[in-house]
């Protein structure tokens, strides 16, 4: 749900489906007794107790109730890194904290309390998280941790005397956040289990702010089935747990009704998606495309070979149908069979050619993305050059480029390393190569029909994708977010296409325009400007034309 005002917040959240959810947490009126308040200015971290059973919320009876606290007199600043399953968890969080009423703002100098959602796949990705945690307390913020690093690593020191939301806790962030304000720390890193097996996490029936209101994010499940020996995440988010279908087709058509356009269906391996409940992925696909309306669409996120492989006649169908696009992110990491075997990435080379040949074959103009580690500990020069001959094979159109970070508390991070410097050689040979081939040269003059939901980074554009999911680049005056328009291709970049403008269709959005604010407009001043500026642009249309008309017939 995307909330804009607190006036506008929609109030009936599924309510009765919560409460009969047996992960529904009713928020209480006490203090949980695992919620300990800091004395004077002690430095003992005595006072921070995990949180035990979730089974075990009993207020304490010895604690005072909430008195004189009002969440609309403090705004909140939520920063995400990582991935899709992260921003999704982000935008429930705001949504849960704007519905009780606290403000959300993007200014964090102006919030009372800053809420860090971490990543824990890279280095730098954490030693950011780490040096807003320092920003944070250097300028007096209150502090909420959440993600996979607080998740894994909340017995560091850094992260000792700290709130934290576990990742499948984010439906108690209203709670921790109440009690941090007030000077308490309180934790909840529990795994959520029903009838004994895990789930995919906190309800999906809660309100949202999303970042693209066009945009819902749903992830099908959590954690994974492999054991990737330089992979950090599995410790937070640990193994596979998936939502039931009908929980995630009634968030998608929860979200279609509040006027999204796109579906991103994401996990951290969503080709695993229901092999703990009996069922995969090519069914909820086959059950979301059912409620996907037309002028929808639906990618699907990141998946490992192993589990494509299974269903890979279905998911060429699936990724054939009109409102799919034909896009899928499969990561490679290394060209060379010995590496990925002591990566335990369970596939070999010749599985993941066979997708990727298969796919081509099947699915007309898809595009394959993938991703590349560049210096795992025991990758040979012989082993590096394998994985650029695979590269150079398929000239990937879009490939993440990774240097190998060692990850405390993963095997790999054991191995010996290679020297820094020839990591850093591989990964420029990987990038030249890349950078050496341009795969949209020949698209100039091509036509498409493309969903424009996203604004360029730079501000200058709209951003539109095609079936392939592939980046065209619209002119603001042109269209409006949320539609669908037809476009010529007039140049290309790197990793986008331009749209050529048309005179038609910038009349057509300016007239749009002119009736939208007229229709929203009741103030009769501004009704008449509004009035003489359709006249004046009908004048101005008449007189053009004529003007052309007069050209034409001079040449004839």
């Amino acid at each position: 749900m995307t909330l804009e005002d607190i006036e506008d917040i929609y109030q009936n959240v599924n309510s009765s489906n919560n409460k009969n959810d047996n992960d529904y947490h009713e928020f209480k009126v006490k203090l949980n007794p695992r919620i300990f308040q800091r004395k004077n200015n002690e430095k003992s971290n005595d006072n921070v107790v995990d949180d035990g059973d979730d089974n075990d919320d009993q207020p304490d009876d010895n604690i005072e109730p909430y008195q004189n606290f009002l969440p609309a007199k403090h705004s909140i600043y939520v920063h995400t890194w990582g991935c899709t399953h992260n921003s999704s968890d982000s935008e429930y969080m705001m949504g849960l904290l704007a519905q009780n009423g606290y403000n959300i703002v993007q200014d964090k100098d102006q919030a009372d309390l800053w809420i860090l959602n971490s990543c824990t796949v890279k280095t730098p990705a954490e030693l950011q998280f780490r040096n807003e945690i320092k920003k944070a307390l250097a300028d007096d913020k209150k502090l909420v941790l959440a993600g996979c690093v607080a998740q894994s690593d909340y017995r560091l020191p850094y992260l000792k005397s700290m709130s934290i939301v576990g990742v499948q806790q984010i439906d108690k962030i209203v709670e921790i956040v109440d009690e941090t304000l007030k000077g308490n720390v309180v934790r909840y890193l529990n795994v959520r289990k029903r009838d004994g097996k895990k789930t995919g996490g906190a309800s999906l029936h809660m309100p949202k702010i999303r970042r693209n209101p066009l945009i819902e994010i749903i992830s099908i499940n959590t954690g994974c089935l492999n054991e990737c020996t330089y992979c950090k995440t599995k410790h937070a988010r640990g193994k596979l747990g998936s939502y039931p279908i009908q929980d995630i087709v009634e968030r998608a058509q929860t979200a279609f009704r509040e006027n999204v356009k796109e579906l991103w269906i994401t996990s951290e391996d969503t080709g695993a998606y229901g092999r703990d409940l009996g069922t995969n992925l090519p069914e909820l696909l086959d059950e979301l495309i059912r409620v996907t309306p037309e002028d929808c669409m639906i990618r699907i996120g990141m998946t490992n070979p192993p589990y494509i492989l299974e269903h890979i006649d279905n998911m060429a169908r699936i990724l054939s149908h009109p409102r799919v696009y034909s896009f899928l992110h499969i990561p490679v990491q290394s060209g060379s069979d010995q590496v990925l075997s002591d990566m335990k990435r369970e596939y070999c080379i010749e599985d993941f050619c066979k997708i990727v040949d298969f796919l081509k074959q099947r699915v007309n103009g898809i595009t394959i993305a993938t991703d590349i580690i560049c210096g795992f500990p025991t990758e040979t020069v012989e082993n590096f050059e394998e994985t650029v001959s695979l590269v150079e094979k398929y000239q990937f159109p879009v490939l993440f480029i990774n240097q190998f970070f060692p990850r405390p508390g993963t095997p790999a991070a054991k191995m010996k390393r290679i020297p820094t410097q020839e990591v850093k050689r591989r990964s420029r040979v990987i990038s030249q190569l890349f950078n050496s081939y341009q795969p949209y040269n020949d698209r100039i003059g091509r036509k498409y029909r493309v969903l424009v939901t996203e604004l360029s980074s730079d501000k200058q554009f709209f951003v539109g994708h095609n079936k392939f999911y592939e980046q065209i680049l619209i002119a603001k005056h042109q269209c409006q977010l949320g539609e669908w328009i037809d476009v010529e291709v007039e140049s290309t970049g790197k990793y986008h296409m331009m749209a050529k403008s048309s005179l038609q269709r910038w009349f057509w959005n300016r007239f749009r325009t002119i009736f939208s604010n007229n229709d929203q407009t009741d103030d009769d001043d501004s009704r008449k400007k509004m009035i003489k500026t359709i006249w004046l642009s009908s004048c101005s249309i008449v007189l053009v034309s004529s003007i052309l008309y007069k050209i034409y017939r001079k040449i004839v």
